[in-house]
């Protein structure tokens, strides 16, 4: 006999089927939540003890470590002044310089005053003895060339505070572990490259550059904190042991030291990311606004700059001008482009406007009394040839005329060790014919003699004249 399965029986069956179901995915996600933490818990591998000895061990700068590091930063100077990524990398792998920068956020973390004040002089050695060694190297002139290796350690930006955080992070995390990582320890030597800013730090105290060495400076101190805050980050999270003092009193106001000065680097570590990070996006937008501009005007822009403290975005054009229209168009575009509050300057081509308003003027005041002249053809030759005279004129100075302004700030972003320049036409007889010669006086910060043949012959080509007297200071 069949067993009827009735409406009520047909739903108890398809809640208990749901529950299973919830009750299976219930257990598949809890077990994939206990495996994800199992592959990422790094607390079971951690020897606490053994990491803060090591870490106190590589604090001090002195006798081998003293040696190591003026070696390495005599290494990293020359890799930067020859533009060699490899030998930059190879001075990175031997310097010591993380130990003291670790014993910062160690002890902060750990409340070890002891600690904290043998890191901080021990970081200021080992600044000192660095800045000192790349400053005696670059004093010497054949090396004191900008090359694009020192230009690029001038100014911090948003990826090299993430660098230094992901760095810092990897580095406490590789040296806590009961086997040491050695690869990953000598991988992030390198990805932080605390080396080359100091190394260009020297490189502008040597040629006077304060630009540069403020610039390379704020770029290690960067570096510096993010790996501290990332030290200090990963000894709380692991729960390091904190120093123990006798004293109460003392204990207590060392423990609100350390927190202060977490606090302060927390601070400001959080709002230089902030500031890097508000530039970099400016840069990107005005690079799109650029791209943009570029693409519909068909501009011929041949270099940019863009500066994000005074909110000025300068582009140099050559060939296919940018009219005052457009320029006005695409100014009050900006703001669509993520750049309020910003000025547009365009470099082009001058043209000597006086002469052709003159010429404008008479054909304009030739064309509206034409009707009341008709008759006159004497007049009207008289007006001809005055066009024809102003045409020529304008002709001859236009052929002569040197775009001076426009010459010197090309001049200036083709090279930047240009100082200063100078020009005059100079008279020169022969006692049969009289020849007008351009003379042209330029001083740079750095001699170098391919530059100045260099800027003889651009300046030849620019302003198509074989005949160019250059003086170079």
């Amino acid at each position: 006999m069949e067993k009827n399965t009735t409406p009520e029986n047909s739903d108890e069956n398809i809640e208990n089927k749901k529950k299973e179901v919830q009750k299976e995915f219930k257990g598949f996600f809890t077990a994939f939540i206990d495996f994800i933490i199992n592959l990422l818990d790094i607390r079971e591998e951690t020897n606490k003890e053994v990491t803060i000895e090591k870490i106190k061990a590589g604090i001090p700068v002195k006798s081998h470590n003293a040696w190591v590091l003026i070696f390495s930063i005599f290494i990293a100077s020359i890799g930067l002044n020859v533009s060699s990524t490899a030998v930059v990398i190879g001075a990175m792998l031997v310097s010591p310089l993380m130990g003291p920068i670790l014993g910062l956020g160690l002890s902060i973390g750990i409340n070890d005053i002891d600690t904290l004040r043998r890191s901080l002089v021990n970081l200021g050695v080992m600044v000192g003895l660095s800045i000192t060694t790349s400053f005696l190297f670059f004093s010497i002139p054949l090396f004191q060339e900008a090359t694009p290796e020192i230009i690029a350690r001038t100014a911090p930006d948003v990826r090299d505070v993430l660098i230094a955080l992901a760095g810092g992070l990897a580095l406490i995390i590789a040296l806590s572990r009961r086997t040491e990582m050695t690869n990953t320890i000598a991988g992030i030597a390198i990805a932080t490259a605390l080396m080359p800013p100091l190394c260009t730090a020297g490189f502008g105290l040597a040629t006077w550059n304060l630009e540069f060495f403020f610039g390379a400076m704020f770029l290690f101190i960067i570096n510096a904190i993010f790996i501290a805050l990332a030290t200090f980050a990963v000894v709380k999270f692991l729960r390091f042991p904190m120093v123990r003092y006798i004293n109460q009193t003392k204990r207590k106001r060392i423990a609100q030291l350390a927190g202060f000065i977490a606090t302060i680097i927390i601070s400001f570590s959080i709002y230089q990311f902030y500031l890097l990070f508000k530039e970099n996006q400016y840069k990107l937008n005005a690079e799109h606004f650029i791209s943009e501009l570029q693409e519909k005007t068909n501009a011929g822009i041949i270099n940019t700059f863009i500066d994000y403290d005074k909110k000025n975005i300068k582009i140099v054009v050559l060939g296919t001008n940018i009219d005052k229209t457009q320029k006005t168009m695409w100014s009050n575009k900006m703001e669509e482009y993520g750049l309020p509050n910003s000025t547009l300057q365009i470099q082009q081509d001058d043209k000597s406007s006086l002469l052709e308003d003159e010429i404008n003027m008479i054909k304009n005041s030739y064309l509206k009394n034409q009707n009341l002249i008709a008759n006159k053809d004497e007049i009207i030759q008289q007006k001809e040839a005055l066009i024809i005279e102003k045409e020529t004129q304008l002709q001859h100075i236009l052929k002569q005329q040197i775009p001076f302004i426009q010459i010197s700030q090309e001049a200036k972003i083709i090279y930047s060790d240009l100082e200063k320049i100078s020009f005059a036409n100079k008279l020169e007889t022969n006692f049969k014919t009289v020849d007008t010669i351009v003379v042209f006086e330029a001083t740079w910060k750095l001699k170098n003699i391919q530059k100045e043949e260099q800027l003889k012959q651009w300046l030849q080509a620019r302003l198509n004249k074989t005949r160019i007297e250059l003086i170079n200071y």
